[in-house]
């Protein structure tokens, strides 16, 4: 058997998984499991280390070999795992010589030495970014990720990611467009940027561009792109030119998530967030002024440390306020290491029952936004047989079709969770 990887988290751990596979495959290892950790939450802890276990009394005579974000911040952790046959670091594990490290580690007479367990070294002396040209990334997904930055400068008292990213770093947009247009090459119809911090893309490069001038660099050389999208920012630090491009050119799907986080402006300083609650909701005016028809997405944290039940209602009103029409909660947990954890914890009780009450919201303003497309055309990437998303990133069901492909749909109806349509023909 050869390299199994097993993802948990954000979508740019998605395309490192494919970054991974190819160089541990290419240095000769076989019937190994890669397990690529988040370490957002104690819960991508917790499930890290249930599925280590799984697979383990699954393929006992697999090697198991953990890295990312956990895999960083808490390596002897995972090192302290019997299952585990070695640790590799967040920097080592997208390149080629740590997995030939990791071959010859297993092929020692006597198994890997208990020094060589742990390949992790110091992330915060990381400060360049090789680019990663995937020849078959995806297998042939119809959406395919392109890194384009790593890493995080700002140091928000919840967050530990910092720790097992580094600081941001930024791949040149000549070589980013040079991979979008290898992608476009080889059939992939939309392409997703991605990053710890986005929108500080550039900073670290010569001449310091911005997201948005890479954007509109990606759209004037790779003409023959159907549809590029932008995945989470950070609202305070989106760009004229980003905004621009949102405004003038319809390749660029409308659909942004952002990372707002709250809704309270005693808590986003607590939390150390440079955006204010007004902020937040002027931002999205302004993109909807742009893009009248964009859908908007939005983290937003329950229970974060002081925060009272006034505080959670601001919120909880944001998604209405701002029309959020996506919502991804997180439940707060503390990470060790982080200020937060030293700040007056909310029950737990409290916390779930605020998700719950969150999650609510967004199922109802997902319904609303649903609802609002009836009668509408929208142009659908056919991700498999059975789903397709709008432009809108809005979930179509499918009866059959080519994935990959774009089709022309009158959405018709929806049933709480996916729009339904009919084909139309192009004239």
């Amino acid at each position: 058997m050869g390299v199994d990887v097993v993802t948990f988290g954000c979508r740019l751990n998605a395309f490192e998984s494919e970054v991974i596979r190819r160089e541990a495959e290419q240095a000769g290892l076989s019937d190994t499991i890669v397990i690529n950790s988040c370490a957002v939450t104690n819960e991508a802890v917790a499930q890290a280390r249930q599925s280590i276990r799984k697979l383990k009394r699954e393929r006992p005579e697999a090697r198991i070999v953990v890295t990312g974000c956990a895999a960083q911040t808490q390596s002897q952790v995972f090192a302290d795992m019997a299952e585990v046959d070695r640790v590799v670091g967040n920097d080592e594990k997208m390149r080629g010589d740590a997995w030939r490290a990791t071959r010859a580690a297993f092929a020692a007479p006597f198994g890997v030495d208990a020094s060589e367990k742990v390949a992790v070294a110091d992330i915060m002396a990381v400060t360049e970014m090789a680019p990663h040209l995937l020849d078959g990334y995806a297998r042939g997904l119809p959406r395919v990720f392109v890194q384009v930055q790593n890493g995080c400068d700002h140091r928000c008292t919840f967050c530990i990611i910092p720790y097992g990213r580094g600081n941001s770093r930024s791949v040149p947009m000549g070589a980013v467009v040079d991979q979008v247009r290898a992608l476009v090459e080889r059939g992939h119809a939309e392409i997703v940027l991605t990053g710890v911090d986005l929108t500080s893309y550039g900073a670290d490069l010569p001449g310091a561009p911005k997201l948005g001038q890479l954007t509109r660099q990606i759209l004037r050389h790779v003409p023959e792109l159907k549809r590029l999208r932008i995945s989470s920012i950070d609202s305070i630090e989106a760009d004229r030119d980003l905004l621009d491009v949102i405004a003038d050119d319809a390749r660029l799907m409308p659909h942004l998530h952002l990372s707002l986080q709250s809704g309270d402006d005693m808590i986003l300083k607590r939390m150390k967030r440079r955006h204010s609650r007004q902020d937040a909701i002027d931002f999205c005016a302004q993109v909807r002024r742009l893009r009248p028809d964009i859908a908007l997405g939005a983290d937003i944290i329950a229970g974060f440390p002081t925060e009272t039940e006034e505080m959670f209602a601001r919120s909880l009103d944001l998604v209405d306020e701002c029309d959020l029409t996506f919502l991804h909660v997180f439940p707060y947990s503390p990470r060790p290491g982080t200020p937060a954890a030293r700040m007056p914890q909310v029950a737990g009780g409290a916390i779930r029952e605020r998700a719950k009450r969150l999650r609510a919201a967004g199922e109802a303003a997902l319904t609303r936004r649903l609802t609002a497309e009836i009668g509408a055309t929208r142009e659908v990437l056919i991700e498999s047989d059975r789903q397709g998303r709008t432009e809108h990133f809005l979930p179509v069901a499918i009866d059959g079709d080519v994935p990959g492909t774009v089709r022309r749909l009158a959405v018709m109806s929806h049933d709480g969770a996916r729009l339904a349509g009919v084909r139309v023909n192009a004239d």
